[in-house]
């Protein structure tokens, strides 16, 4: 979402950095061109106008120009400007502890809220919580079955009554059902419009009163820009919205919309929806984005989508394996399985920090076509294969790369991938007893597989 942004800030704020000392006349040319790119990205003027004067205010203070490092100094005040702009720290959804809690979802007709509210349910279903979705849009076509399509994909419940019903009515029937049925968290799916209009919004009053939800969240489509801050102005004086989750910020959109919201409706972004998957959805961290940006990497959001990627338990296990060498190739296709869970490497990458700004990086891409080749080339193995990749002679070869729909050529590369790996494993353990047996020896003893 902040590619441009990025690029032209980590430019501007490099050559401040390249300077032994600052000058007024230094921050005063460094922040007409952060001033340029703001605005150039879309963020409010009012918003961009604060920004600057708050970090000229506080670049030719002292603890900038009487600092070893002033360059330094000024990135790490631009650092802590753009998270008070987006909020300072994370907003974390409210739940009512001794009662159901009721989250209202609304927006405008296509910023994504029916996928967004499927998306929120399979978190809070990961976390323990049992999600109960209402279907409260009986206007646009096919609105109710797009929803029951969504919540089958994730195993959670759909209360409907049809699109004859009034959606105040609905919403009533479905708090009953929820008491009824044990739901701990209702998700209401509203209409939306393609523009904002009296009926719509008597509408949604007549709903959040009903229902008095702990959380009225506003979905915004994040490649309007400029246009998703007046609609969140305009839904905020009618619903009083608790906090915003922002969609599509996996598209060309320049970023200005994440930068404005929390300073022009006052309201905190939520959540991020990060791509069209039902797990795209992430929570979202002022601090975590305004490093992104700055290109000083994400390793908290890394260590996170591992986490929620990987099987613990399997994780374990392949960890005992590795330190044995008793790796095989089941194990081999269960990590490239859980491997594409992390997502996009280019995204990644963007995490680490120093290379996100990285020009030769821009762009990388994995083959998701190479890595389904791999699938395949494993998956047409017999069990024993897998377990002892050893027996696999010249004719197997040629019978598993027909199964898979490779060349044999293609079977032999991934054969030697594998022995390379099991090699590198072997490495790595014997350096690890080594170190425990000598205790030391420049630092070996100290050295742990990396896993």
């Amino acid at each position: 979402m902040f590619e441009n942004l990025s690029e032209k800030l980590q430019n501007t704020l490099k050559k401040l950095k390249g300077k032994g000392k600052l000058t007024e006349k230094d921050i005063d040319l460094a922040m007409r061109e952060v001033k340029m790119s703001l605005l150039e990205a879309d963020v409010n003027y009012k918003v961009v106008k604060q920004f600057i004067n708050n970090v000229k205010e506080r670049a030719v203070g002292q603890e900038v120009m009487e600092s070893l490092t002033p360059g330094q100094q000024v990135v790490k005040i631009v650092h802590e400007e753009l998270m008070k702009i987006m909020g300072e720290s994370e907003s974390k959804l409210k739940f009512n502890p001794n009662d159901i809690t009721y989250f209202m979802m609304c927006g405008l007709q296509g910023a994504g809220k029916t996928t967004a509210t499927g998306k929120l349910a399979r978190k809070l279903k990961k976390e323990g919580k049992r999600p109960l979705l209402v279907a409260c849009d009986i206007y646009r076509p096919a609105a109710i079955k797009q929803l029951q399509v969504v919540a089958e994909s994730i195993d959670v419940p759909v209360f409907e009554m049809g699109d004859k019903t009034n959606p105040v009515i609905i919403a009533k029937e479905a708090m009953r059902h929820a008491l009824k049925h044990g739901n701990d968290v209702v998700i209401i799916d509203t209409a939306g419009r393609l523009h904002i209009d009296d009926e719509l919004m008597n509408e949604l009053v007549q709903i959040k009163e009903t229902v008095k939800p702990t959380e009225v969240l506003l979905l915004l489509d994040a490649m309007t820009g400029q246009d998703a801050v007046k609609v969140a102005e305009t839904f905020n004086k009618y619903l009083d919205i608790t906090g915003v989750i922002l969609t599509k910020i996996d598209g060309d959109a320049r970023g200005g919309a994440a930068l404005s919201i929390r300073n022009v409706v006052e309201k905190p972004i939520k959540f991020v929806s990060t791509g069209e998957k039902l797990d795209q959805i992430e929570a979202f961290h002022p601090d975590r984005m305004a490093s992104r940006i700055l290109g000083m990497g994400d390793v908290l959001s890394i260590i996170e989508k591992a986490q929620d990627a990987f099987d613990e338990k399997q994780a374990i296990e392949l960890q005992k394996k590795l330190k044995t060498q008793d790796f095989n190739l089941e194990d081999f296709l269960s990590q490239l399985q859980q491997m594409k869970n992390l997502g996009p490497l280019d995204e990644l990458l963007e995490m680490i920090p120093g290379l996100g700004g990285n020009k030769k990086l821009k762009g990388l891409k994995v083959d998701e076509n190479e890595l389904k080749r791999t699938e395949a080339i494993i998956q047409s193995m017999t069990k024993k294969e897998r377990l002892n990749p050893s027996v696999i002679n010249g004719s197997r070869r040629k019978r598993i790369a027909a199964g898979s729909g490779t060349s044999v050529q293609k079977v032999n590369q991934l054969l030697k991938q594998y022995d390379d790996m099991k090699k590198m494993m072997k490495k790595f353990g014997a350096m690890e007893k080594m170190g425990k047996k000598k205790g030391g020896l420049g630092g070996l003893g100290k050295f742990k597989m990396p896993f």
